[in-house]
This record gives C-alpha cells, structure tokens and sequence, in this order.
C-alpha cells in the first residue's frame, strides 16, 4: 500500500514538475506579447513627452523587434513570418476601422487612415508566440492535411473577415471545415525530455481563449476601443473568441506551412 502512494506521489510531483516547465516554456515565448501590454499599461497610466502615445507604442515595438533578433531571440526566418502577420493584421486594420468595427481614439503622427502602425505589432507578436514555442517546445505535426486544403482554408477564413460585412458571415461552417480537415491531425511537443501530443483543434480553441483574456486585457488599457466601450470599458463580449478562434488558425496554418517547407527544404539539400 505504501509502495502504490509513494509512486502516486512520485507521479503527481512530476506532474507538477512538468506542468511548472511547461508554463515557464510558455511564459519565454510570450516575451514579445508581454511587452506590448507592458507598454500598453505604462503609457497608459505615465504620460509621456514629445510624441503621442501611439508615436511611442511604436517606437517601444520597433526596439522590442530589433532587440529580439539582435540577441538571437528570434531567427531572421522568424522574423520573415512575422513581418508576414504583420502585413497581414495592418490591411485587416484599416478595413475594421474602416468600417467601424472599432477605433483608435487617440493622437499619432503615425496613424495611417485611421490606424496606428503599432496596432500591426499586436498581431505580429501572435506570430512571435507561435515561432518560439515552436521551436522551444519542439513541435511536430501527425497526420498534417495536404497544403492546398490547408492554404485554401486559411485563405477563406481570412477573406471572412472581409466579406461578411457585404455578404453572410460563413466563420461557423468554416469552424465546421476546421474540425472536419484536421478531425485525424495532433500536434506533439516535448517537455523535458518527454514528448505528449494534443488534438490541433483543441489547441486551437486555446489559444483562442487565451488571446481573448489579452484582448479584455489590451481594451482595458487603451489598445484599440470597441463601440460599446467608446462610454466605459466593458467585458469584450465572449462571441469575439470565434473571431480569434479563426484568427489563431489561419496564423497557426500559415506558420506551419511555412516550417514544414523549411524542414522539408532541408532535408532535401542533406539528400543532394
């Protein structure tokens, strides 16, 4: 009886252990994303001179960037693919804006028809997290859909997000595909030394959720405004983490493709 409790206890410690690891893991690869809201809160609560707020969230981005891949916290690779998202998020930006799904209040020399070139950065560090967790925490895809399927997909869920303000919102019978396309596909990753695998969907619905948290978090300190919070802030409501849901995919899509081409490039130049 004592041998069975002293390896359950055994089990549970490592559990916790692993668990502890993983979430430090998570919380290295966060380091882009954490800036941002750290500077979200400081000039939000600490005026500062010379330029206005958005002037300088930019600034602190830009220096965030350079000095991410100056230390070799990121790869110029990686920084290829969130220059990618940041292109990306910037055109879908001006579109929101442009059609009031939400604002940016505030002063800025650096607002380009509405939007504010920093805002580009809160998707690219979306991009950051994706590239260093992957590469920390060693991932790999079971079972990875063929790449015109995959493209397509991320392609169509992109273009949702522009044609549902002209024709009917399709994000749900996308959601449907997703689950359809990747029902057999895992995603495996080591900590440790030990390996364990997740459903894609479910990480996913993860991130998504995750991401929400941040958005409240990102409103709550003035990131971009709502029309419900133009008044007060208020809870960003719970439907918006389908939008993340979808936004995370084509992110999650786009970075995979890209490192399975890479790897699949350098498997090719060991062959020749």
């Amino acid at each position: 009886m004592n041998l069975i409790l002293q390896k359950t206890e055994s089990h549970f410690i490592r559990a916790i252990k692993q668990l502890v690891r993983f979430g430090l893991e998570q919380a290295l690869s966060c380091i882009f994303p954490v800036v941002i809201f750290a500077s979200l809160a400081f000039t939000k609560i600490v005026p500062l001179p010379f330029l206005p707020r958005y002037d300088w969230l930019l600034l602190i981005c830009i220096l965030m960037q350079w000095l991410m891949v100056r230390t070799g916290l990121e790869t110029l690779d990686e920084l290829k693919v969130i220059t990618l998202f940041h292109l990306i998020g910037l055109a879908l930006e001006l579109f929101k804006v442009h059609m009031g799904s939400w604002a940016y209040p505030g002063e800025g020399y650096s607002k380009l028809f509405g939007v504010p070139l920093y805002s580009g950065f809160m998707y690219a560090s979306v991009a950051s997290y994706l590239c260093q967790a992957w590469r920390r925490l060693k991932v790999e895809l079971i079972n990875w859909p063929p790449f015109f399927v995959v493209a397509s997909l991320a392609a169509a869920i992109y273009l949702n997000f522009f044609t549902h303000h002209f024709w009917m919102d399709v994000r749900w019978w996308l959601s449907g595909l997703v689950i359809i396309v990747f029902w057999k596909s895992w995603v495996t990753y080591e900590v440790n030394g030990t390996r364990y695998r997740m459903p894609i969907a479910l990480s996913f619905v993860l991130i998504g959720f995750f991401i929400w948290i941040a958005e409240n978090i990102a409103t709550f300190f003035g990131a971009w405004q709502y029309p419900n919070q133009s008044v007060a802030w208020s809870l960003v409501h719970l439907g918006k983490v389908s939008s993340w849901l979808l936004l995370v995919i084509v992110s999650f899509l786009i970075v995979a493709t890209l490192k399975r081409v890479k790897g699949n490039n350098s498997i090719r130049r060991k062959e020749h």
